[in-house]
């Protein structure tokens, strides 16, 4: 074997060597990283916590998370930083759980602690239909209808022309309770109820409340992904029955007035001696 075999075999193996020694420190690195990086105990659900509850100890477990925590992940679970808060979400077992998912201190469970800052809870009621057709389920979209005559002095003379009118009032609220339930059953259906609660603003509040007590007032589902608003002109139900209505008029025929018949004539025999004449005369009356 000649000299230039050698020292191409030499820089070959001095070449391999090298790679071997810097794939060995990566590796050892990569694994002195993960080791190095800390894990924390964190309060988590012990099992399925539903929306309005208000935690425990039974409802709480801790587990280890690696890395960087979740912000807002709650450290220790004594009362003040869990128990005792009202749920805003549905929580499953084994999720942690984050501060921003609990209702504030002192504020409890229930319907109230669901409402969001600046919003309110409006009661709507709804007849069995409505209350029971599928839809009046806690977390559902609807817009608000109302039907009616529209108030004022001249309510009579639109009732006269036009007859019931509807109107879209709200577009994309959210369905906050159906009833005493604020969260849908184990099959999502819902349940017989004569009062729905929205989540409105101060504003939508005061709309709607005068509209309760003026108005009937229907809810119509709309898609939760769908948030966009159009403006609706509102319909009259003479609308309903245009096709109906659109006929050619009537054509009046004006009738000549029949002329005064002439009054009969009444007679007088007049008498002169030996010779009789008859006089005749018209009256008014043609009465003799």
């Amino acid at each position: 074997m000649n000299r230039r075999v050698l020292t191409i075999l030499l820089l070959a193996f001095v070449i391999a060597g090298g790679c071997a020694f810097v794939v060995y420190h990566l590796v050892v690195n990569r694994m002195s990283a993960t080791k190095a990086v800390a894990s924390t105990r964190v309060v988590a659900a012990a099992t399925d916590i539903k929306l309005g509850a208000v935690l425990n100890s039974a409802d709480l477990a801790t587990v280890e998370i690696v890395g960087p925590l979740p912000t807002g992940a709650i450290l220790e679970k004594d009362k003040g930083n869990a128990i005792g808060r009202g749920v805003l979400e549905d929580i499953y077992k084994g999720e942690a759980i984050l501060d921003a998912r609990l209702a504030p201190i002192g504020s409890g469970g229930g319907l109230a602690a669901t409402i969001p800052q600046g919003m309110r809870a409006a009661a709507v009621r709804v007849d069995d239909i409505i209350g029971v057709s599928g839809f009046a389920t806690p977390g559902m979209r609807v817009d608000v209808l109302i039907s009616g005559l529209p108030p004022g002095v001249n309510g009579q003379a639109v009732q006269a022309e036009k007859g019931t009118l509807v109107k879209t009032l709200l577009q994309d609220i959210q369905v906050l309770s159906a009833g005493t339930d604020i969260q849908k059953d184990a099959e999502g259906k819902a349940h017989p109820v004569q009062v729905v609660n929205l989540l409105v603003t101060p504003e939508q509040a005061e709309t709607l409340s005068l509209a309760t007590s003026q108005a009937k007032i229907q809810l119509v589902l709309r898609n939760p992904l769908d948030t966009k608003t159009d403006p609706v002109p509102g319909t009259a139900m003479v609308n309903l029955f245009a096709d109906q209505l659109a006929v050619a008029p009537r054509q009046h025929v004006v009738q000549k007035a029949a002329k005064p018949k002439a009054p009969a004539p009444f007679a007088i025999e007049v008498i002169n001696g030996t010779k009789h004449s008859e006089e005749k005369f018209s009256t008014p009356g043609g009465q003799q």
